[in-house]
């Protein structure tokens, strides 16, 4: 074994479990804030164009979730089969399972490509008349995301490999490099600063899609000049369907779960368009300044998963379950910092967008309204991670399901029936509890199953 692999192997299965969770939480929630911030920053700059350009860009919002979904759902079963094959020191089906992360992160920029080049305009159709600046806006910034979604897709795989090993920082470093030239290049795109051209909405694509080419070339040095724990080899590679059939164990449900989120706000933004526009821009603010509360509790969600897949390919009972309590504390204090802030300043939050009169009127009742489901959905991520860093995907698949399309759905086209747009916001807090009680009664019924003779 490698002086490499024993430092490992001690930091995963020997070092006190807070110390350990905090130092590999803390590179993925600096990174996914970083990256919460260049993503409200896009909008504050599209805002200024106008509200019906932060409109169209709301409208594409579902489909940069959805790529989002795919890349880091398929990641997710990259690290966690990685980290459990290494906790069961399975070294060459590790390697196996590294190398074959870049041909799923390929696979996957597939799908958007075809969807950018033949399907953008009747998406877009669907919220906006052809012809209008909503409409216009909205093609060429779906069209620039997803054409240039390759570099994102491979990124987010080699990010995963090298999380599934405890390396935090270097993921850290490729997010922050590319969402710091995201923000200088958006305002210079988009208004035409410097003497580049004036794209308007175009730009913050571009300027998007920039970072995230930045962000590719960083993460391909770091992986082929740096010395890991697993190995990609690109020369001589033969595909294990096995493997990739181990990855997409915990991978599907969760690219499903992810991707639940996209779904649910697109078909959200169908209910609120009949009633209103403004109502559309509403939520697609909401869910740019929530990136900020729910982004470092996905952060932590990184940090923990190889920590707990480790242990429970280790069959260490105590470091996972303790890995799962430090986690959820430390969730439920930043969900519950977010929850006094929507409470105490949604005028503020809204006002980043340059929000109108009537944006605000609707915008700061749904904020607050919204914002209840923070703390209970704090159990729900940190859970789902103990379901999907122990092999169970699945079971984080049937909450989601359970929470966004059999809840907020269903009870936001009753709710906007009953009491108007308002009183749907409703639909949040109401479906985030249903799903805290069906993930408390399966954590009890995993923990006797399984957890609790190991």
């Amino acid at each position: 074994m490698s002086e490499l692999q024993k430092i490992t192997e001690n930091k995963m299965g020997i070092m006190p479990v807070r110390k350990l969770l905090l130092s590999m939480a803390w590179p993925a929630m600096l990174s996914m804030t970083i990256n919460a911030l260049y993503n409200i920053v896009d909008s504050i700059f599209v805002a200024k164009i106008s509200e019906d350009a932060f409109t169209a860009v709301s409208i594409v919002n579902p489909v940069q979730m959805l790529i989002i979904a795919l890349s880091v759902g398929s990641g997710v079963g990259v690290n966690s089969l990685i980290s459990r094959l290494l906790g069961a020191r399975k070294q060459e089906k590790a390697d196996q399972a590294a190398s074959t992360s870049i041909l799923i992160g390929l696979s996957n920029y597939l799908v958007f490509f075809i969807i950018g080049v033949f399907f953008t305009k009747l998406f877009v159709s669907a919220y906006a008349d052809r012809g209008t600046e909503i409409f216009d806006s909205a093609v060429i910034y779906m069209q620039i995301v997803c054409i240039g979604s390759l570099f994102l897709n491979v990124q987010v795989m080699l990010e995963k490999v090298l999380q599934s090993t405890g390396n935090m920082v270097a993921p850290m470093v490729c997010s922050l490099t590319g969402a710091v030239i995201n923000i200088i290049f958006d305002p210079i795109l988009i208004f035409g600063l410097l003497g580049f051209p004036k794209m308007g909405v175009a730009g913050a694509a571009v300027a998007t899609v920039f970072g995230q080419f930045c962000c590719f070339l960083i993460g391909v040095v770091i992986v082929c000049k740096g010395e890991h724990l697993v190995r990609i080899e690109i020369k001589g590679f033969r595909l294990d369907w096995g493997i990739v059939a181990d990855i997409y164990k915990v991978g599907f449900p969760s690219i499903i779960m992810q991707a639940i989120g996209s779904f649910m706000l697109i078909f959200y933004n169908m209910i609120l368009a009949v009633y209103s526009t403004t109502a559309v821009a509403v939520l697609g603010a909401y869910f740019k300044i929530q990136s900020f509360v729910f982004m470092p509790v996905f952060g932590l969600n990184q940090g923990a998963m190889p920590i707990m897949g480790y242990n429970y390919g280790a069959r260490n009972k105590v470091r996972l379950m303790e890995t799962y309590k430090f986690g959820l504390f430390l969730a439920m204090c930043v969900m519950g910092a977010g929850l006094i802030l929507f409470q105490t300043v949604p005028e503020f939050l809204l006002g980043m967008f340059n929000a109108s009169d009537e944006m605000l009127r609707i915008g700061v009742p749904a904020l607050r309204i919204i914002s209840i489901c923070f703390l209970p959905a704090a159990f729900g991520i940190m859970t789902s991670t103990l379901f999907q860093g122990t092999g169970h995907g699945m079971l984080s698949l049937y909450a989601s399901l359970l929470r966004q399309l059999f809840g907020i759905l269903p009870l936001a086209y009753i709710l906007i029936h009953i009491g108007g747009v308002t009183l749907s916001w409703a639909s949040f807090p109401l479906a985030e509890i249903i799903g805290l009680t069906y993930s408390a009664l399966v954590l009890r019924w995993l923990y006797r199953k399984e957890i609790k003779s190991m």
